[in-house]
């Protein structure tokens, strides 16, 4: 009997999609716009085809990065162009971490500049 309920959660569990792609724009607070790419055969060359999606993800903590692989899920509309929320970060940018750990030497020279 347990093995039935289980089974009947899990198709309801995944019954929303889920896309996997980069994050290109992070500019907007708790909204990340991910870049999902399909590759698809052309029906008459049989040409593998790359084509590019932009997708509007609702990110509760501003935790992702640009560059970052993300994992969004399909939600109920939140705005006019969000229906998506981010599920989990699948892998940090190597740029986000250069961002992160930025030289007190530069801090220095911006002021400089500045003055």
């Amino acid at each position: 009997m347990a093995a039935t309920t289980e089974t009947a959660q899990t198709p309801a569990a995944s019954r929303r999609n889920e896309k996997v792609g980069q994050v290109v724009s992070t500019k907007m607070q708790k909204t990340i716009v991910v870049a999902v790419e399909m590759r698809k055969a052309h029906r008459k060359y049989k040409r593998i085809v790359r084509s590019t999606k932009k997708f509007y993800a609702h990110d509760e903590q501003n935790s992702a990065r640009m560059g970052d692989m993300v994992r969004i899920r399909e939600t109920r509309p939140l705005s006019k162009l969000k229906r998506w929320s981010l599920e989990e970060i699948v892998r940090r940018s190597s740029l986000a971490q250069i961002e992160d750990s930025a030289l007190p030497g530069d801090e220095v020279l911006n002021e400089e500049t500045k003055r």
